[in-house]
């Protein structure tokens, strides 16, 4: 079985954005189509296309139909739901974080690093003369 962060890994490349994207507005397209579109836009070559094809089919965003000797490429919105999904967990962690983050801005603290105690913050801060 795909791990949903393998759809990330489809997504790396503008090609295959691009390719994704047309797919969701036009649906089903040939290889033929996709191929022209890519080598329009990047320009790029037809074996080039080819392998970003199999890049978006093996990580299972795109599925594929034959019809004779063509090939007709869909979105599988599936799959990037499943990798929306994961992405929605770590959007938890950071949302608590970044609140954190802005309730200490509103105040006029400065953020506080990872690991820092309050000591080493003591002996950080320059320290001020007496004047007898």
């Amino acid at each position: 079985m795909l791990e949903p962060v393998e759809a990330f890994d489809a997504l790396g490349d503008p090609v295959r954005r691009r390719v994704l994207e047309h797919l969701a507005q036009v649906g089903e397209l040939s290889a033929g189509g996709l191929v022209a579109l890519v080598r329009e836009e990047f320009g790029i070559s037809q074996p080039a296309v080819s392998q970003h094809l199999r890049v978006l089919r093996e990580a299972g965003v795109v599925t594929v139909r034959a019809e004779g000797a063509r090939r007709f490429y869909a979105l599988h919105p599936e799959r990037l739901l499943a990798a929306e999904s994961w992405l929605a967990g770590l959007r938890g962690f950071w949302s608590q974080r970044l609140d954190a983050l802005e309730t200490e801005l509103a105040r006029g603290r400065p953020p506080r690093r990872a690991g820092a105690s309050t000591s080493e913050a003591a002996h950080a801060a320059p320290r001020r003369r007496r004047q007898s």
